[in-house]
């Protein structure tokens, strides 16, 4: 039975009950209205020792996502679990969640006359620990379960704000409050702001290193996190996991499967019942796990990135180095393009590409065109797209290289440093920093920093700085070149969050 619960006072009203089947119910009911939060079907082998379940959906998600093609709520069902399943904004930040949330963990508490144990997918755990943390909703929870929750932020978020990705994000509609505040430095401010007063209710975490293979809606953002670690695709092992808390395991989901109730449910269920409370699951030491999780994620690639709006045809050219070992190419669109061609140093045309369109939460609705080149020649490689109507573009030339290694952007004392091959004459770095505040562009620079190593980032105010470093010189007599992009916030009194 289907109980969509509304809360006025102390009164409670059950509206559109309906008799269907677990797994399907909430069909037929207007989905993702923020707010609302539905009542599952009462388990017939309920136990007064188990707790209440309340699920939290993600970015661009809502309360379906725990049963259409989800068998989460029918896997709570038949061990015995009462369960709740909410609403919230589907593209706003944490703090617009966290009150609503709060608001409503508060009705959920009082309709089930006890505390419930949050399980919460992908962002649903930043707006959960918002809501307990900063809007007072701590009595209400018992304990809170994170399934690929990106709790220091995700690098595609960077990168959707990227001045290269962000002609393509900014006309999907990916650069909207939620992403803004999934930048990496937006949540190092946020974990500041949080985890000092953080209180003392248990956080359990699940991270997934299964990212998706070529023809996978999860392979384009599986590959660009590759260079951060291992990842379910659109999360890192490292942004799963909470400092204070306890990490259940990082197994091999990926960034849907995770959430699945027959892949999951029975790594914590054991944490949903009175007899359990206040353990803490035994897991083997973080460094020991980070040895074994970057053994599972080997290669790792760089990446050159180029993007923008064009008409007609558009042709772009990078450079690779005679070290690498592979390169994948992806033109990434919002048109799919049917003229469209590779050209080697030699001059080799290449027009086999995959395309697959995007379901993921940065670049949903694109187009990814692929192709896979092992052994790529050394030199100058040209690529044209051809459409007769205005398409964004971001090209992602990603390569296999042992230069991966040695290319890295630091920052210290307000300076970022570039690491680079060859610090002689013939290495350049280009950054291009555009600086955001509430979600809004307020101003661009460029800056060439011929050779020089460092870069101080400009006093432009509190927000956002997202920043992209584009690095071209030689190595063992080839052209190389690579893009790095970063994130960090400033606050009003000038402190830096990388």
């Amino acid at each position: 039975m289907l109980k969509k619960v509304l809360i006025v006072g102390v009164l409670l009203f059950s509206l559109f009950p309906a008799a269907v089947s677990a797994g399907s119910f909430g069909k037929g009911d207007p989905p993702g209205n923020p707010g609302e939060w539905y009542i599952g079907t009462a388990p017939s082998n309920g136990s007064d020792a188990n707790h209440p379940i309340l699920f939290v959906h993600g970015l661009n998600s809502s309360s379906y996502t725990w049963w259409d093609e989800n068998d989460m709520y029918d896997t709570a069902l038949v061990n015995g679990f009462e369960t709740a399943f909410i609403d919230l904004y589907p593209t706003r930040d944490m703090w617009e969640n966290g009150a609503l949330l709060a608001e409503k963990l508060q009705e959920v508490y009082t309709y089930f006359g006890e505390k419930v144990v949050v399980v919460a997918h992908s962002k649903g755990g930043i707006d959960v620990q918002s809501a307990l943390v900063h809007y007072g909703a701590a009595p209400y929870v018992e304990k809170v379960i994170t399934l690929s929750t990106p709790h220091h932020g995700s690098q595609l978020a960077d990168l959707a704000y990227s001045s290269w990705a962000g002609w393509l994000a900014g006309i999907l509609g990916s650069k909207n409050d939620a992403t803004y505040s999934l930048q990496t430095g937006y949540m190092a401010y946020f974990r500041n702001d949080t985890d000092p007063i953080a209180g003392d209710i248990p956080f359990f975490t699940l991270g997934g290193t299964k990212r998706g293979g070529f023809g996978s809606s999860l392979f384009w953002g599986g590959l660009y996190l590759s260079s951060y670690g291992a990842n379910d695709g659109a999360v890192t092992v490292v942004s799963s996991r909470l400092p204070y808390g306890t990490e259940i395991s990082a197994g091999a989901w990926n960034h849907y499967s995770i959430k699945q109730g027959s892949s999951t449910f029975s790594m914590f269920s054991h944490l949903l019942t009175e007899s359990t409370d206040g353990m803490q699951a035994s897991i083997k030491s973080v460094p020991a796990r980070e040895k074994e999780l970057a053994v599972q994620q080997s290669p790792k690639y760089g990446y050159i990135l180029k993007g923008g709006q064009s008409h007609g045809e558009q042709t772009e050219t990078f450079y690779v180095e005679e070290s690498a070992e592979e390169l994948l190419v992806d033109w990434i669109s919002d048109k799919k393009i049917t003229q469209l061609h590779l050209l080697d140093p030699d001059k080799n045309k290449y027009t086999a590409f995959s395309v697959e369109e995007d379901e993921t939460d940065y670049l949903n609705g694109a187009y990814h065109h692929r192709l896979l080149i092992e052994k790529p020649a050394a030199g100058k490689w040209t690529i044209s797209a051809a459409t007769e109507k205005t398409q964004h573009y971001l090209l992602q030339a990603a390569i296999d290289s042992p230069l991966d290694d040695k290319l890295n952007v630091g920052l210290s004392k307000g300076k970022f440093s570039v690491g680079t091959i060859d610090k002689g004459k013939k290495t350049t770095v280009t950054v291009k920093t555009v600086k955001y505040q509430h979600n809004h562009q307020q101003t661009q620079a460029e800056q060439n920093l011929g050779r020089h190593s460092t870069y101080s980032v400009p006093d432009l105010g509190e927000g956002v700085y997202n920043l992209t470093f584009d690095v071209f010189g030689e190595s063992g007599g080839a052209k190389y070149q690579r893009t790095i992009v970063k994130s960090i916030y400033v606050d009003d009194t000038g402190k830096m969050y990388p």
